[in-house]
């Protein structure tokens, strides 16, 4: 009884497979995700920093040197629009609550998540897919400052360091 179950499953598959003989051929792109994220020591003011559609910028660490503009071009490399995958560049002042001020930024929609409270030292407009925004502001004073993108739910995944020397 086993062996003609085998043998009829065996047959069923077997004609299944068959049915028809023309293949389709499916095309798709191979997402190469890139699980370390290159540190540049190097410092300079002229900044240019990619976002992308899985909520990642290109750079977590950012190096400026104090006392000097900064002109920051925030790239966003992906194809979503603004209103499901935007993205900004927003440097925090020192002290801020991240959590807190994500919080805020949530539901400042109206003011494209930047919330009133002047916590940022500066800060790009919201971009979607193929869009870039240049900004140019004062270095801060020589510290360790957080840069995220306030879009709700992204400031967990797109969030660096801002070092001015």
């Amino acid at each position: 009884m086993k062996i003609k179950l085998i043998l009829a499953l065996s047959l069923f598959v077997f004609s299944c497979n068959n049915i028809n003989n023309s293949k389709e051929e499916f095309q798709y792109e191979r997402v190469k995700e890139d699980k370390t994220v290159v540190q540049n020591n190097s410092v300079s003011n002229i900044i240019t920093l990619n976002s992308n559609d899985q909520m990642k910028f290109d750079k977590k660490v950012i190096k400026v040197n104090s006392n000097q503009k900064v002109t920051l071009t925030l790239n966003h490399t992906g194809r979503f629009p603004v209103s499901s995958m935007g993205h900004n560049f927003v440097l925090l002042k020192k002290d801020i609550d991240i959590n807190e001020y994500a919080l805020s930024a949530a539901g400042a929609r109206n003011s494209e998540y930047i919330p009133e409270g002047d916590n940022e030292l500066a800060y790009t407009k919201m971009l979607g897919g193929g869009e870039s925004d240049t900004i140019t502001f004062d270095s801060p004073e020589p510290g360790t400052y957080v840069f995220i993108c306030s879009f709700p739910g992204h400031y967990q995944l797109m969030m660096g360091e801002f070092i001015v020397k």
